[in-house]
């Protein structure tokens, strides 16, 4: 039986002089999936039923970024920045070739990886996440620090409000959610400084500033998934990135928001193993 990702050890490794924290499950020997996860996200913020699934037939290594949880460093200002130390991480790993996987902030860093070292990339999946330029990405603060201050004020993990719908589908999806994030009971990551917090914030932004990336240039197979009611990465940026790049392939849970590959778990590991898988 394969381990659960709750109960991973948490590993830390040097690259470009920065020690990385990260954590691994899942079969060695094939080729890795490496996963990028959002803005203020440490080991513990990703979903264990999506790497537990995903891991049933992939070596999954989960990392944080630089400046965030168990890894050292100032957090950076720019996408272009974290993909860098995307890179020296995998190398620094003794990875020649790996999937790719990113959530949020994280499938922006994906992408710039991607263009950055083509060779180093088989296969990528972008969940929850625009392209450089997307609509609203220069806005996500606007969008997100109010809703951060209402799970503050209503006593609720702000994930509620920021990354599923009001339905009673979507409340039910966040408690659920939330409450996996939470399984891991020793040995849990920090969270994110504010200081951090605000840096990875200042990334995205001017990741949506920024001028459009060539992304016929992406000439691996990639899956896009989101929820059709995402406000902190809009919607129309999966629809826009799935059209641009080459042969992607798009998936779009309905009555779901920026969370949906979470509230949708069940059906996307099947998904993204049979995308792998071909």
């Amino acid at each position: 039986m394969t381990p659960s990702y709750s109960d991973a050890l948490t590993q830390v490794i040097t690259a470009a002089g920065t020690r990385f924290a990260y954590r691994e499950v899942g079969p060695r020997g094939d080729t890795p999936l490496v996963l990028l996860n959002h803005w203020g996200a440490a080991l513990d913020n990703f979903d264990p039923r999506i790497i537990d699934g995903l891991a049933t037939r992939h070596h999954i290594i989960a990392v944080d970024y630089r400046g965030i949880g168990a890894s050292g460093g100032s957090a950076p200002l720019t996408i272009d920045e974290m993909a860098r130390d995307a890179i020296a991480l995998i190398r620094a790993l003794r990875q020649s070739s790996v999937y790719l996987m990113g959530f949020s902030l994280g499938g922006m860093v994906a992408q710039d990886v991607v263009l950055k070292a083509p060779d180093l990339v088989r296969k990528l999946i972008l969940t929850g996440t625009g392209p450089a330029g997307g609509e609203g990405i220069s806005k996500v603060g606007a969008v997100s620090l109010p809703l951060i201050l209402k799970g503050i004020f209503t006593f609720r993990d702000p994930r509620t409000y920021l990354f599923f719908t009001s339905t009673a589908n979507g409340r039910n999806a966040a408690k659920a959610f939330i409450a996996r994030t939470k399984e891991r009971k020793t040995g849990r990551d920090k969270g994110p400084t504010p200081r951090a917090f605000l840096r990875q914030l200042k990334a995205i932004h001017a990741w949506g500033r920024q001028l459009p990336q060539d992304l016929t240039r992406i000439r691996i197979p990639v899956l896009v998934a989101n929820g059709e009611n995402d406000i902190m990465v809009p919607t129309l940026n999966s629809h826009d990135m799935a059209r641009r790049i080459p042969g992607a392939e798009l998936v779009i849970y309905p009555d779901a928001g920026h969370g949906g590959i979470f509230q949708y778990h069940a059906q996307f590991v099947p998904t993204a193993l049979a995308f792998l898988a071909a």
